[in-house]
């Protein structure tokens, strides 16, 4: 759900909680990578860029491309688990029904300012609004996302040797609650290993409160590089 301006106001006045990371530098040790499917699927369709156009195969492709970077950077050991935000509580609702019209109203304005300043409309711009549970967007991206799990586990080692785990929007409950929810099972289990390091990628800042409520010792969050110019503190 996030909180506002909060990773922001940590990031400026703890500025040694961030490590950076590239795929030419060593990265930790990661035995479980946790990702927030949502923050992933946003950048890769529209990542609020209204002069960039693409089609729903570019995006699905954008969407594997990002997928197997990050594998690739963190290299999983043990788990990799994908969650994609699902039907959300009651409350929620009420909240993500007043986004959901005030950006298609939103939508609508910066259509018609294009179209008064006689810039080129899109003809079939995409609407972001479809990224939600149970559109028949979500359910063709969730069946790609199967596939593409299937061909990377038959093919790829970096994706053979971690145990796969896939949360589609047709599973009640956001992606990084599901995450929390799956740790708190297996966390329960009499086996479950000790000292685990965990890694989880979300751009919501509220997986910082997240992973301290889940007492590991070793918890990293894994997000691209923001900076900030500008605007109110």
């Amino acid at each position: 759900m996030g909180i506002p301006k909060f990773y922001r106001w940590l990031s400026e006045r703890y500025p040694l909680l961030n490590m950076k990371i590239s795929s030419t530098e060593s990265t930790p040790n990661i035995d479980n990578l946790y990702l927030d499917m949502n923050g992933i699927i946003h950048n890769c369709t529209h990542a609020n860029q209204r002069e960039v156009k693409l089609t729903e195969d570019e995006m699905i492709l954008k969407v594997f491309n990002y997928l197997e970077k990050l594998v690739q950077l963190v290299k999983p050991k043990k788990l990799l688990f994908m969650a994609i935000d699902g039907c959300a509580p009651r409350a929620k609702m009420n909240q993500q029904r007043s986004r959901r019209f005030k950006s298609a109203e939103e939508r609508i304005k910066m259509l018609d300012e294009m179209r008064r300043k006689g810039e080129p409309v899109p003809s079939d711009p995409f609407d972001s609004n479809c990224i939600t549970p149970g559109t028949p967007f979500m359910d063709r991206l969730g069946k790609h996302l199967r596939f593409f799990v299937r061909k990377k586990k038959s093919e790829d080692p970096l994706w053979q040797s971690p145990v796969v785990v896939f949360s589609g929007h047709d599973v009640p409950g956001e992606g990084e609650h599901k995450i929390m929810e799956y740790i708190r099972w297996e966390k329960k289990k009499p086996g479950y290993a000790p000292n685990q390091r965990h890694a989880m990628y979300g751009l919501d800042a509220d997986l910082v409160m997240l992973s301290l409520v889940t007492h590991e010792p070793h918890f990293f969050l894994l997000r691209e590089i923001v900076s900030y110019t500008g605007g109110n503190r």
